[in-house]
């Protein structure tokens, strides 16, 4: 079963809120499980989408994805990339609800992004 990451960029406080108030009635009907339980990241435009999810970075997520790293320096090392770096492109990514990282490593346990845009001009 593949796991996508829904990615809501520009929505308004409106929009949140709508899909809050149905996971949860869909929750209390016993509809969402573990199983299927959705991921939903928001970003407040384009131009915060695009420094979050930079080149490198999602370098970085499709790397945790086929190999979860056991911590930051050795996900460092696999990808021949400066510690810091790296660490500051998990701590991005972690704080975005893009990675997963405990005592246990450092992981991205979906397979893709579907990105819904909202650009205003």
């Amino acid at each position: 079963m593949t796991k996508t990451v829904q990615v809501h960029v520009g929505d308004t406080l409106e929009l949140v809120g709508k899909r809050f108030v149905d996971a949860w009635r869909r929750a209390e009907r016993g509809e969402l499980t573990p199983e299927n339980a959705e991921l939903h990241v928001g970003f407040e435009s384009w131009e915060t989408m695009v420094r979050t999810l930079s080149p490198k970075r999602l370098e970085l997520l499709r790397h945790v994805h086929q190999h979860p790293a056991k911590n930051i320096r050795a996900l460092a090392a696999a990808l021949g990339r400066d510690y810091r770096r790296v660490h500051e492109d998990v701590e991005a990514l972690e704080a975005a609800g893009l990675l997963d990282r405990d005592k246990e490593g450092v992981r991205a346990e979906y397979d893709a992004f579907d990105v819904q845009m909202r650009v205003a001009l």
